[in-house]
Formats: structure tokens, C-alpha cells, sequence
């Protein structure tokens, strides 16, 4: 394990990583990840290298339709990373060895005119499914209207759940106390484990289009709002008495300004829960000279607080913000199909 990534480790981070490619996969295991998670860009950026193309030639030939394609593909590479954070779940109880599978991205398309009631009960189906038979699989459900009042049925019924698309702490305090009440009482409190995704950097992109702030203050929003909402996060859980950790995952981890170093996000939020970081993130804390120390509970001086709170209309940033990150998982979603699309005209044409 590469010393700079030693040292994050050691200061109490989970490191998991943000692709279930297999090669990023192992590459990342001998960095000292204990987990993994996915969503439909990466996917579909898998499926476009062509290192699927044998696959998914058989499951043309089967007869299958490109949506069928698509979720196969990704079940199989959920899957099979499972398998290889399998030993780490089972030496630590359940606590780490997680594997994030992401519930169809298409629910939230405003294009399919599904109502809201239709939404709720398509991502429990789909929870439900795709989580059965998987002992360390997270279901990744975002925390949209639609999305959140999913969350008590699907956590009362066992489903282990990582909330995605977080921007807030409103989001956030919708998501926790909707997954308390589902399994308070109704799911062994030993099996009870449960995440909240919140993403950074793009909160910095929409602060340095939108508000006018001091050098001091941009690109600082998205980590104060990590660290308050995991404040938050340690306080609710501290009276439970849980065996497993409720853990916030610091998502969005790979600086957008060419201007930052690329661990900016990882040295800010090190010493607890978990980063979700990008492969080229990891690779490049693994390169460098860095010692990292416990920074997730040091807060900027009090008056970049303070203006940061008068600056920043969180209603309207998350208005933005999940408008796009819907629009960011729908768009790739589509893009997987039309690629599948793409092969079986291919075959279509050489026989």
C-alpha cells in the first residue's frame, strides 16, 4: 500500500472506490479500499472500452433486449466486485465490503411521464429485486421526492441502502430519518447499516458560476456542508447504540478547477466514514509525498462561516443541482443503450 494512502487510512477514512471496472477494482484493493460503488456513467463508460463486447455478443444472441443488456451487465459487474470485497465484509462484520448498485436512473426522466406514485413504487420494486440473493450489496436510491419516499419500505424490508444525490442537509435529514423509522423495531439491529452520499465538488462548480464569494469562501461551500451535515450524522446516531456504523460517503471527491490539487477534497475530509473517490483521484494520492492527518472536524474561521451562510440560497442550489444530477444519470443511462443499440446493429450488418 502506497504511503500517502496508508496514512489517510490510518487517520479512520474508508477509502472505496468509484468504479466497478475489474481492473480499477484490483488496482485499488492493493491501495486499501474496502469497497466500491457505481452508477450509470461509469457503467457505461466500462461498456464503451469494448471489454464487454464478448458478453454482451451472447446475450444478443439469447434474444435479449438492450434494457435486459444493460442490467445484466451491470448486476454482473456489481457482482463480481462484490466477490472481491467479499472477505473484507466478512471480517469486519458488515461494517466495510460494500459494493453500491444503482436503481434505474430512467425513473426520474421527465420524458417517460411516470407520476410520482408510479416513481415510489418502481424504485421499491427494483430495490427489492436487484438487492435479493446480495450479502454485500448497497442499493443506491437517490434522494429525489420520489426517491426518498422509498426509503422506509425498502429499509423496513431488510434492504441495505446508500442515499445518493445529496446536496443538502434538509436532503440529507429527509433520507436518515425516513431509513430510521424502517428498520427501528422492524430489522436486527446488527444488520442495520445504511449511507448517505453527499456530493462536494459539484456544489463548488455551481458556487463559482453563481455567487460572488472571497478567495477565502469559494470552493470552500461544498466541504463546510460536508462537515456540518456529518456533525449532524454523528449526533444522531450516537444514542442508537448500533453495531454497525450509519456513515456519510464524501462523494463527488474529484476537483472540477484545474487549479486544485486533485486530493483538495480527500485532505479535506480525512479521519472518518467513507470517500468514494474516482480511480485517477486515488491514483494520484498514491503518487504523491502527502502525510495525511484527521481534518473532517476542523472548520474554516468564522467569518468564512458566516459568509458562506449569507451568500449561499441552499433551496435554490439544490433546485439546481439535482436538476442536473438527474440529468447526469439519466444521460448516460440512455448512452448504455444506445451503445448496446449500436452492437446488435453491428452484428445485424456483418451476418
Amino acid at each position: 500500500m502506497a504511503a500517502p494512502l496508508k496514512s489517510l487510512i490510518d487517520t479512520g477514512t474508508k477509502l472505496y472506490l468509484d468504479s466497478v471496472d475489474p481492473s480499477e477494482v484490483d488496482i485499488n484493493l492493493r491501495y486499501g479500499a474496502v469497497g466500491a460503488t457505481s452508477n450509470p456513467a461509469i457503467i457505461s463508460s466500462i461498456v464503451a472500452s469494448g471489454n464487454l463486447d464478448d458478453q454482451i455478443e451472447q446475450m444478443l444472441a439469447d434474444g435479449k433486449d438492450d434494457s435486459d443488456i444493460a442490467w445484466a451487465l451491470t448486476d454482473r459487474l456489481v457482482t463480481d466486485a462484490e466477490a472481491k470485497f467479499a472477505d473484507i465484509h466478512a471480517s469486519t462484520n458488515g461494517n466495510a465490503g460494500w459494493v453500491s448498485f444503482e436503481l434505474d436512473p430512467l425513473i426520474e426522466d421527465p420524458s417517460l411521464n411516470m407520476d410520482i406514485d408510479q416513481r415510489v413504487q418502481t424504485y421499491i420494486e427494483l430495490g427489492k429485486r436487484w438487492s435479493d440473493g446480495h450479502v454485500n450489496r448497497m442499493i443506491k436510491v437517490p434522494a429525489t421526492e420520489a426517491g426518498l419516499r422509498a426509503l422506509e419500505p425498502l429499509a423496513a424490508a431488510g434492504v441495505t441502502l446508500n442515499v445518493t444525490l445529496i446536496f443538502t442537509d434538509q436532503q440529507y435529514r429527509s433520507a436518515r430519518e425516513a431509513i430510521w423509522r424502517g428498520v427501528d423495531g422492524k430489522v436486527d439491529p446488527a444488520k442495520i447499516k445504511s449511507v448517505y452520499s453527499i456530493f462536494i465538488s459539484r456544489i463548488d462548480v455551481y458556487t463559482q458560476k453563481q455567487l460572488q464569494l472571497s478567495d477565502r469562501a469559494q470552493g470552500m461551500v461544498g466541504i463546510v456542508n460536508a462537515k456540518r451535515i456529518w456533525q449532524e450524522n454523528q449526533l444522531f446516531w450516537a444514542d442508537k447504540h448500533l453495531p454497525l456504523q450509519q456513515e456519510l460517503i464524501f462523494a463527488s471527491t474529484g476537483t472540477k478547477d484545474p487549479n486544485d490539487p486533485p486530493w483538495k477534497y480527500v485532505q479535506a475530509l480525512a479521519g472518518s466514514d467513507i470517500q468514494t473517490n474516482p480511480p485517477e483521484t486515488n491514483a494520484a494520492v498514491a503518487e504523491s509525498d502527502l502525510t495525511f492527518h484527521r481534518t473532517v472536524d476542523e472548520m474554516p474561521d468564522a467569518d468564512v462561516l458566516s459568509e458562506i451562510d449569507s451568500a449561499v440560497d441552499m433551496n435554490a442550489m439544490h433546485d439546481v443541482l439535482m436538476a442536473e444530477g438527474i440529468a447526469k444519470f439519466v444521460k448516460p443511462q440512455r448512452a448504455l443503450l444506445d451503445l448496446i443499440a449500436k452492437k446488435r446493429s453491428e452484428l445485424a450488418s456483418a451476418s
